[in-house]
């Protein structure tokens, strides 16, 4: 039987990295990181976007700045030929 994730990558999910800059609420001049990864539909992410409707709700930090990338989705291999032969002796 297939993983979960990978039944949830054939029906268009894909990993997601949200990178969140926020401010420290004691000391708003610093920055602090938040790395998060979760499978996600794009380009809507929703599940993303329910996380920082939850975070504005829910935590003092303010937000600076938000970035998600996504990988690729399931693709078929690569195949190149090569024309070149090594013999090591």
């Amino acid at each position: 039987m297939a993983s979960p994730e990978f039944v949830a990558q054939l029906q268009g999910w894909r990993l997601a990295t949200a990178r969140i800059l926020y401010r420290i609420p004691d000391h708003p001049i610093l920055l602090q990181t938040f790395v998060w990864q979760t499978y996600d539909l794009a380009p809507d992410f929703p599940r993303i976007g329910r996380f920082i409707d939850f975070w504005k709700r829910e935590i003092e930090a303010d937000l600076h700045s938000i970035e998600i990338a996504a990988a690729d989705g399931i693709s078929p291999g690569r195949w190149q030929n090569v024309d070149a032969q090594f013999l090591m002796n």
